[in-house]
């Protein structure tokens, strides 16, 4: 009979709209992602252009650093397939290409900058060519190998419930609209080559169970897990899950026969195929699998992980199987996930009332069926913590190769939610908020993690804030700054923006580096990366470009608080860190790129006991309430220990200098301390209005102090005209310049 594929995709109407569906998602997001960002891509295509050229499978070694990385170490079928259809291409421009950002922050998803692991150029550009070429043709062949994965997965639905597309369908979309899968699918990765051949595998085994087993199908699956098990080690697993499945027919059956023929059959199939990959690891590495090199390259955990320690990455492990893109480093809005993680709870209610269900009598399922992709579920994820237990790998998408059988079972469990007749509505609701969100996750997530950072005309120049004009040897000036608040706590984050000029062409490629100096100079905050929050190095900058760059500084939570915390800024070389010494704009050399200040407050009003209660107005602009002497006796060459408690009446615009002197009858100063609040740290122009400020002094009494009676007189002054701040009555009225504290007894001891 000759079959009609316009017929056939009319009848299949909902799967071929998902194939077509992901077919253009799937291109979008290998185009929207730029070269060497997908993950582990940056070491998978080495292992391609090594083979294309001509120079065979890569041979690990530990001490040697490789492109490929621990990537040399996988199986090698993908990458000879990959390698085939590219070999024709001329990529010796690769190591331009991988050109890698040193401050890249890889599995770090909760950094704002550098998700870049390379830097990228024009070569990489459309029309492609060379490596650029080779690549994306390489990610169009495994979109096109992922989509075998889609249609699997509905035929392995059907085949489990018959008649039933509407699951059927809901299992393919899930698939097909997972913007995780879709990320990998559109990269170089030969989870591309073990993922589809996986799913073949499950649909050959739930066939067997409920229709038998014959020759040709044991003959078929034993090649396919022989592929598989060439594409990833991962596939491996798929021996006992056959062997399983063998032995449910084979009970069936009552006949230890027939279980011991048919396994032998599937294994002996597989060794043929890829038996050769497990001797040449044996040879090279004296372990069949390859995985000491492999680890020892990868690096592995300096402590085996305890239970809670894998708990505790539970989360990220889930993220990263729904939507985690670039190095890991690359999340999406949380409610992206939590309409994940609906889905999933929802999934796993309508499991239970199915599981309940079919113990209660309803059998028109097959368990055996189930039970197989149950199975292939368990031994991966096992496998998988395993895995995890040696090396850092806690990702989710590496359950994949299980994807048709997780969706089946997620689709399977939401539409036990409701009636037989409005399943194929919910299906068809959860398809579409995930198509949704599948066509938002490159746009919002993925291209903007990559993007330089805009560049101003000269006419935007002239509204940069905060102008401050530091040259940097003539190469790059800093031409002002802005920030995002002017207050920041322990904890939290300062967002500042930098505009930056090309004065001269450059061939090196500064770093700049941002630190935030609090009290004691205590170094609160820093950020060291490219220009462009990693994209965009100085030596692609162009002679007159005015560029905005946007970085996040992270406030220490043990940052000393209330402070000033001053903002410099500079420029230095890698790997070196030879600086680029600053200049003004009268070309004067500057001591310290120091750019602005903000402050730093406490996360709630401080209070404090105040052992000597008292109150002075100066200038209905701040009240002295209190003070501490530690001491009321002292002698001369000693140090006085004073505290003083200010409270603010009224913002305060000008820096006031706060003087304490130890004064004769005579008012003769036999010992002085002047500064600024906190030792020159909290100046007053910082101060919030009803803030109480706790600010302590040290006095050395002078070493030829006389015995007898002395008294301290404190107050406030504009260090630019020398004038004091007044001291005023309850009318307003001038009481002095200054307040008269305590009696104090210089002895001889």
């Amino acid at each position: 009979m000759r079959l009609n594929p316009f017929a056939l995709a009319k009848r299949h109407l909902a799967i071929t709209f998902i194939i077509s569906a992901f077919i253009v998602l799937g291109t979008i997001y290998s185009v929207v992602t730029p070269i060497f960002e997908a993950s582990d891509e940056i070491s998978h295509y080495p292992v391609v252009k090594h083979i294309a050229d001509g120079q065979g499978l890569p041979v690990q070694n530990p001490e040697m650093e490789h492109p490929w990385r621990q990537e040399g170490s996988q199986p090698p079928l993908y990458y000879v397939i990959a390698a085939l259809v590219t070999s024709w291409i001329d990529t010796d421009d690769m190591t331009e290409l991988l050109w890698y950002n040193p401050h890249a922050r890889i599995g770090l998803p909760l950094a704002k900058d550098n998700k870049n692991m390379v830097i990228h150029v024009d070569q990489e550009r459309f029309p492609y060519q060379r490596t650029a070429l080779a690549v994306h043709i390489i990610r169009f062949l495994s979109v096109f190998m992922e989509v075998t994965t889609v249609l699997l997965t509905y035929l392995i639905s059907l085949e489990i419930f018959p008649g039933a597309r509407d699951v059927a369908a809901g299992a393919a979309a899930i698939v097909a609209f997972n913007p995780m899968f879709l990320f990998i699918a559109g990269s170089v990765n030969n989870d591309n080559l073990v993922i589809p051949l996986s799913s073949l595998a499950l649909l050959l085994m739930t066939r067997m169970v409920k229709n038998g087993a014959s020759m040709r199908c044991l003959v078929a699956l034993g090649a396919v897990i022989g592929f598989a098990a060439l594409s990833k080690l991962s596939a491996l697993g798929l021996l006992p899950l056959a062997v399983t499945t063998i032995a449910i027919v084979a009970v069936r059956q009552r006949s230890l026969i027939t279980f011991v023929k048919w396994s032998a059959v599937v294994l002996v199939i597989t060794s043929v195929i890829a038996g050769w990959w497990f001797v040449r690891n044996w040879t090279l590495y004296r372990d069949p699998l390859g995985l000491n090199v492999m680890l020892a390259i990868a690096g592995e955990r300096s402590s085996k992980p305890t239970f809670s320690d894998l708990i505790a990455e539970s989360e990220g492990f889930k993220i990263s199987y729904w939507a985690l893109f670039g190095a890991v480093n690359v999340l999406a809005d949380p409610i992206v996930y939590a309409v994940y993680d609906a889905i999933t709870v929802l999934s796993g209610i309508g499991l239970l009332l199915a599981i309940r269900r079919h113990f209660g009598g309803d059998k028109t399922v097959s368990g055996s069926a189930l039970l197989v992709l149950a199975l292939w579920i368990a031994i991966l994820f096992a496998s998988l913590v395993r895995w995890t237990q040696m090396t850092k790998a806690s990702q989710g998408r590496l359950l994949f190769p299980a994807i048709s059988a997780i969706s089946i079972f997620l689709s399977w469990g939401l539409t036990q939610l409701v009636s037989r007749r409005f399943t194929g509505v919910l299906a068809g609701g959860v398809s579409a908020v995930m198509l949704i969100l599948a066509i938002i996750s490159p746009f919002r997530y993925i291209a903007p993690a990559y993007a330089r950072p805009p560049l101003l005309t000269a006419l935007n120049a002239q509204s940069i804030p905060h102008r401050v004009h530091i040259n940097y040897e003539g190469n790059v000036e800093l031409m002002g700054y802005e920030t995002d608040k002017d207050r920041v706590e322990p904890g939290d984050v300062l967002e500042l923006t930098l505009y930056w000029r090309c004065l001269a062409e450059m061939d090196r490629d500064y770093s700049v580096f941002i630190h935030l100096l609090g009290r004691d100079e205590q170094l609160v905050g820093q950020r060291d990366t490219y220009p462009g929050r990693g994209t965009y190095p100085t030596s692609l900058w162009r002679v007159g470009d005015i560029i905005c760059d946007k970085y996040e500084v992270p406030i220490s939570p043990d940052a000393a608080a209330p402070s000033s915390c001053r903002v410099e800024v500079g420029l230095y070389t890698l790997p070196t860190f030879e600086g680029v010494r600053p200049f003004d704009r009268e070309g004067r050399p500057l001591g310290s790129p120091i750019i602005g200040w903000v402050k730093i407050a406490p996360e709630e009003p401080q209070s404090y006991a105040i052992p000597n209660p008292i109150y002075f107005n100066l200038a209905d602009k701040v009240a002295l309430v209190g003070y501490d002497l530690e001491e009321r006796a002292i002698s001369p060459g000693e140090t006085l220990h004073l505290t003083l408690f200010w409270q603010v009446l009224e913002k305060i615009d000008e820096d006031c200098t706060v003087f304490t002197h130890l004064v004769d009858e005579g008012d003769r100063i036999w010992g002085q301390r002047d500064s600024q609040p906190l030792s020159g740290y909290y100046p007053t122009s910082l101060w919030d209005v009803g803030e109480v400020i706790k600010d302590d002094y040290e006095l050395v009494v002078q070493p030829e102090a006389p015995p007898g009676e002395y008294i301290l007189e404190v107050g406030m002054y504009l260090l630019e005209t020398g004038k004091r701040l007044a001291i005023l009555d309850e009318e307003g009225r001038g009481q002095g310049d200054r307040v008269l504290l305590s009696g104090v007894q210089v002895i001889v001891r």
